[in-house]
């Protein structure tokens, strides 16, 4: 429920939302939200977004880049839980696709291979079926695609019993 805590001109919405797009990237649906929130009419907030896309305040595609990019890099999410949450913004299939670009393939694999280290130390008193399915587990709630994990568990597996 947005709750309208103001009525604005739309002139002074679109300073207002000049600022908060200005302020880091959004995508449509938030600045909708944020248009709605004003006590603006659908169509004004539609014409505010075209016009903040004009002047490039407003580019989904720069969100969806610097959303995969922030989110791997500094949460440490995978593909699945990063392509879902985009999906919740209401990204298109398109910029999700070009925002997954961000991710190198190569840091990829490294990441989910320490994030799969780190667990499988944290329990070592764990039996060995118990360690294996928590640790995936933690992976998949994490967003890591499963067939990845299961492949990179057989390495540490394999390591820890040499």
């Amino acid at each position: 429920m947005i709750l309208r805590t103001q009525s604005l001109t739309p002139e002074q919405a679109f300073m207002k939302l000049k600022h908060y797009c200005a302020y880091q990237e959004r995508c449509h649906q938030e600045v909708k939200e944020k248009g709605y929130s004003f006590g603006l009419r659908k169509a004004d907030v539609e014409q505010l977004i075209s016009r903040l896309i004009e002047e490039d305040y407003l580019n989904e595609e720069r969100f969806a880049r610097q959303f995969v990019g922030g989110h791997f890099r500094l949460k440490k999410w995978g593909i699945i839980k990063i392509t879902y949450a985009l999906k919740q913004k209401q990204v298109s299939t398109y910029n999700i696709k070009k925002g997954l670009l961000e991710i190198d393939a190569e840091a990829y694999r490294k990441t989910a291979l320490q994030l799969i280290k780190t667990k499988w130390m944290a329990l070592k008193k764990e039996q060995y079926r118990v360690r294996e399915a928590k640790t995936q587990a933690y992976l998949a709630q994490k967003g890591f695609e499963p067939a990845l994990v299961q492949e990179l568990i057989k390495i540490v597996r394999n390591g820890a019993n040499q």
